[in-house]
């Protein structure tokens, strides 16, 4: 009897040992997903796919914004309707996205949507195009180009070509293809266009929308002809726009290029993305092209871990630009006192 409840004691106490290890087992699991790192749910609004400049943007958000990197992304294509945009970032707040991501059609109109993104306690990071609005703190931060000085730039790039052609400012006769009205690079582009034109006695000729595509480029530049037997810049605010221009020029019989005193029609524009206005910049038909860098996801997911972390970004966050030219002779531009270089294409 002594035996048997010795051997009892022996199997209870074995018994108590195997749940003690196997509960220790089962908890480990739940200690390591305690540390896994967080996935950040983020709610993107893209304006729409009218160019090339913005395909590239779209990707580049895509990218470092994935999975790989810790996030969850809603994209939502805007198919350049503001409406549009506004119904996908009412729909992100009753997702309870942890942030939300505009490239906005155009700078009105945000007001009452941003403020239902604040009062849900969403961020709201904006890309490429600003927002005009009456309390800049519905919005956590904006990241894109500075579109007016990408227009003072190529206006001093236009007066440095025509100084060192010896070319008088009111033999330089300009139309001017913007992009989609209202949007930020069509006012910065525009504006420094505008001031270009007062400060060096340029006849500027013609304004039209281009909407920033190609097939209106064509159109409107083709308008511009029937209607005018001056032209000798067109300066466009994309890439786009001037393949679709330097179609309707070459279509009507006139050269393109640099040499304006032989009669050719000087075409210049804005981003540096297009593979086809790439090489145009190279063979002369495109004789300058103003940078606009659309790769702003690394920038983006650097501004959501800063606030992760619960740091305040900077409110605007421009990225790094150049000019690129096929013409030799100008190698820098000068605004405002500051020197900024030219890379020139072969």
């Amino acid at each position: 009897m002594k035996k048997t409840a010795n051997m009892a004691t022996l199997l209870l106490l074995l018994v108590t040992f195997l749940v003690a290890c196997r509960s220790s087992a089962v908890s480990e699991p739940s200690d390591s997903s305690q540390v896994e790192k967080k996935t950040i749910t983020v709610g993107f609004s893209q304006l729409g796919a009218e160019s090339d400049w913005r395909g590239a943007n779209t990707e580049s958000m895509l990218s470092a914004l994935s999975s790989e990197n810790g996030y969850t992304l809603i994209y939502k294509n805007g198919q350049q309707k503001q409406a549009n945009q506004v119904t996908a970032l009412r729909m992100f707040i009753q997702q309870e996205v942890d942030y939300i991501v505009l490239a906005p059609e155009t700078e009105t109109g945000w007001d009452f949507v941003l403020r239902e993104a604040q009062e849900a306690k969403i961020p709201v990071i904006i890309v490429d195009r600003r927002v005009d609005v009456a309390d800049d703190s519905l919005y956590t931060c904006w990241v894109g180009s500075d579109f007016a000085l990408e227009g003072r730039k190529m206006a001093s790039w236009i007066n440095s070509y025509m100084m060192q052609k010896k070319v008088d400012g009111k033999d330089v006769h300009i139309v001017h293809i913007q992009g989609t009205e209202g949007s930020t690079a069509q006012i910065g582009r525009t504006k420094g266009l505008e001031e270009g034109v007062q400060m060096y006695g340029w006849d500027l000729v013609a304004q039209e929308s281009g909407d920033f595509t190609e097939v209106r480029g064509r159109e409107v530049m083709a308008s511009f002809l029937r209607e005018h037997d001056n032209i000798n810049v067109v300066y466009c605010e994309n890439d786009n726009m001037a393949i679709g221009a330097i179609e309707a020029i070459e279509a009507s019989g006139k050269k393109v290029g640099s040499d304006i005193a032989n009669g050719e029609i000087m075409v210049v524009s804005f981003d540096g993305i297009n593979e086809k206005a790439m090489n145009y910049l190279k063979e002369g038909k495109i004789s300058c092209i103003a940078e606009c860098n659309p790769l702003h996801g690394p920038r983006v997911q650097g501004l959501i871990e800063t606030l992760e972390r619960g740091e305040v970004p900077e409110k605007l966050n421009y990225v790094s630009e150049t000019l690129l030219s096929s013409v030799p002779e100008i190698k820098i531009v000068v605004v405002n006192s500051i020197g900024y270089d030219v890379e020139i294409v072969k």
